[in-house]
């Protein structure tokens, strides 16, 4: 059955906080709703405002969990409208969600979100507006390695893929932002356990335990290279392979799909990036400029997974990086000192 929905409103009033962190939840969604009432039911919790659109939220130190009862993609602009509804300023936001795939394997997944390659004009089909990447939310990198460990101890690896998606889809935001999903059916959209790991994946990763916080950015560590992946299928493998033996920082993560390219055709001469047409340039560019965002003051390296490009394709994407001046890391280039 679908998880117990929670029903408590409150107009009491908070005082503002410096900045707080966005946990989003929908009731229409058990793989959302389950792991946020696995949260609450942790010690620290209290009744927050209700949002005029009829929004609930709970409050827990600097963390507020919104719950509301549309898709997870429907609701735009939630960073926005919570700092004009409470005057607090909103510093990142996760998503809880389901995640659905043709193979129906179990699975846990982080991304980030955004749809960089769609044109306007364009109609997104899961959200988001034409051209657009939210901010990556750092604490990817570090959580996908807590994920690992959280679900190895709660016996759900190997019945459970644990991976990075690539960056597609909406809700829009403008603050860092991160989407923590079960995949990849009803069955285990409502499965007790793999709630439970999601929510401790937030409990301790924001530090609500009393432990510290994991994840926190700071271009003054001493590894400030951020991992912006370029290619590959949508749970973009040699990206998450990197990610996961080296616990680096993680941006946006474009699959081939967000890099659409025209074939040129044969030609005798060099082909040039400019003249291959499509939209993947600009999907570069806003995924590159999310990130940096993102990362205030990281060095932004492109991973490319060149074995999932045709050589005109890697070439144009090579050239195209060069002339943005926007650096190619090799894996090694990722590794902690």
């Amino acid at each position: 059955m679908l998880c117990e929905k929670f029903r408590t409103e409150s107009s009491v009033s908070e005082k503002p906080a410096k900045m707080v962190k966005l946990v989003v939840a929908t009731t229409v969604d058990p793989a959302s709703i389950c792991p946020a009432k696995e949260l609450l039911a942790k010690p620290g919790w209290q009744p927050g405002p209700t949002l005029n659109e009829g929004i609930r939220s709970f409050s827990n130190g600097d963390v507020r969990l919104l719950e509301h009862d549309k898709g997870i993609v429907e609701e735009d602009d939630l960073d926005q409208r919570w700092e004009n509804a409470t005057g607090q300023t909103v510093d990142e936001v996760i998503f809880l969600s389901k995640h659905t795939a043709v193979s129906n394997r179990p699975a846990l997944t982080i991304h980030p979100i955004g749809v960089p390659h769609l044109k306007e004009g364009d109609v997104p089909p899961q959200g988001g507006k034409p051209g657009w990447a939210a901010p990556p939310n750092p604490r990817m990198g570090p959580w996908m390695i807590l994920l690992n460990k959280i679900a190895e101890s709660h016996n759900l690896i190997p019945e459970f893929e644990i991976t990075f998606e690539a960056t597609h889809h909406g809700p829009v935001t403008t603050k860092p932002t991160m989407f923590i999903e079960i995949g990849s059916t009803e069955e285990y959209w409502k499965r007790p356990d793999a709630a439970q790991v999601v929510a401790l994946l937030v409990w301790e990763g924001l530090g609500l335990g009393g432990g510290p916080p994991v994840g926190n950015w700071s271009s003054m560590s001493a590894n400030n290279k951020v991992l912006l992946g370029i290619g590959g299928g949508h749970y973009v493998p040699r990206h998450t392979d990197v990610i996961k033996k080296d616990g680096c920082w993680v941006g946006q993560l474009l699959s081939g799909y967000s890099l659409p390219m025209e074939d040129p055709g044969p030609s005798k001469g060099k082909v040039n990036a400019q003249d291959i047409a499509g939209t993947w340039k600009h999907s570069i560019r806003a995924a590159y400029d999310a990130t940096k965002a993102g990362f205030p003051g990281g060095e932004i390296l492109a991973h490319l997974d060149q074995k999932s490009f045709k050589s005109w394709q890697k070439n144009a994407i090579i050239e195209f990086l060069g002339a943005q001046n926007i650096k190619i890391g090799k894996p090694g280039d990722f590794q902690k000192s």
